[in-house]
């Protein structure tokens, strides 16, 4: 697959690909009292850049065995890099409503594409260094996103708003010739298939699980910089707070993939992160702008740990590896349809009571509801595939 086979030289590849795959949503939240201002955006609009791209990603999740089988995972991710590219590119040219709005679904369909093509690639071609490679590529999306927040509001500064909205093109730009000049497209071997027997009922609540996990973090994502802007900070301070966030993510879930071996009963981490995004929320309905620290901290450890959590605890309830990327292609789509539904609730909430209260406890009984949940994953249905 690589014209050099260097397992290396490819997780780098990988690393500096995950970069891209979050900019389009992280950049914009910093910016929000900026896009009120030049673009005209209600508080709905605004949620949209963020709920259509998620909305998107999920579609191209439940896609993801077809694109496989159809498309291939090479010429996939390089055709997703070209619409992220003119996505990126776009925005440069139209900061209006009409072209936020297309640029963030061709943005959320070319990250989906790639978010559900590099697992199965790195799967099939790097089989000795799999974890390795895919942790370097779950590291370069949350650094991206960090990357993004931090650099939104001073970009603006000097660039002004179409430049600093277009400026994630050139990482893009970056990542598409090194992936065009590294890797060549070969027809590989064809995809095994296999079915999942799993009970719809258990697939439903792995679906839930991962779909309002994520929501938390799609909700935050969006909605903490306005938060702190409306609580009188600057678009530059909420900007880099949600970076910390994000590195606090990156620490979490690196911390998850060294000790998940130390707890086959995954109920017993599972609650623990959830009580900590709990706390967190928590600290946004009752302090939201006198605890930023301690909330920051608790938000992105929960959320952090959260996300890979839900994905061991989706692999725990398969065989083979077949069945597991099946089975993860259904909780990935429908679970980002779902997270899709939070910054637009948030939105909705920001524009009829002016304060984001109302959301931040939805989101706490969701997490509630994931408690109850995660006690229902006992080591024993670990493997419940007939």
């Amino acid at each position: 697959m690589l014209k050099r086979t260097s397992p290396l030289l490819f997780a780098v590849l990988a690393f500096i690909v995950g970069l891209n795959l979050r900019p389009i949503l992280a950049s914009v939240g910093p910016l929000f009292s900026v896009l009120q201002r030049e673009v005209g955006l209600s508080a709905t609009e605004f949620s949209l850049l963020t709920t259509l791209p998620v909305a998107m990603m999920g579609l191209a999740a439940l896609s993801g065995p077809w694109l496989l089988a159809r498309v291939g995972a090479v010429r996939g991710i390089m055709i997703g890099l070209f619409i992220l590219l003119l996505a990126c590119s776009f925005r440069g040219m139209s900061a209006t409503l009409t072209g936020l709005m297309t640029t963030a679904l061709l943005g959320g369909a070319s990250i989906g594409m790639i978010q559900a093509l590099m697992p199965a690639l790195i799967k099939r071609e790097y089989v000795q260094t799999a974890s390795t490679v895919m942790s370097l590529f779950s590291t370069g999306i949350m650094a991206g996103a960090a990357l993004a927040a931090a650099s939104a509001e001073p970009l603006f500064s000097w660039l002004a708003l179409k430049p600093a909205l277009a400026m994630a093109g050139v990482l893009t730009l970056l990542a598409l010739v090194l992936w065009l000049a590294l890797v060549k497209h070969h027809r590989g071997q064809t995809p095994v298939r296999e079915s999942v027997t799993l009970s719809s009922s258990r697939t439903g609540l792995l679906l839930l699980f991962f779909g309002v996990g994520t929501g938390a973090y799609t909700l935050v994502l969006a909605w903490l910089p306005p938060l702190y802007i409306q609580a009188g900070w600057s678009a530059r301070s909420s900007g880099y707070m949600l970076a910390w966030l994000t590195l606090t993510e990156v620490v979490a879930g690196f911390v998850v993939s060294a000790l998940i071996g130390k707890f086959p009963d995954r109920r017993v981490p599972l609650i623990t992160v959830l009580l900590l995004l709990l706390a967190g929320l928590m600290c946004l309905v009752f302090s939201p702008g006198t605890t930023p620290v301690i909330s920051t901290l608790l938000l992105g450890t929960g959320i952090g740990a959260l996300f890979p959590l839900s994905l061991i605890v989706t692999f725990d309830h398969a065989q083979t590896p077949a069945q597991a990327g099946k089975l993860l292609s259904k909780v990935q789509g429908g679970g980002y349809l779902i997270a899709a539904l939070m910054p637009l609730i948030a939105g909705i909430v920001r524009d009829n009571a002016v304060s984001l209260t109302s959301a931040w406890l939805v989101m706490s009984a969701g997490v509630v509801l994931l408690i109850v949940i995660a006690l229902t994953f006992k080591p024993v249905a670990a493997c419940p595939i007939r």
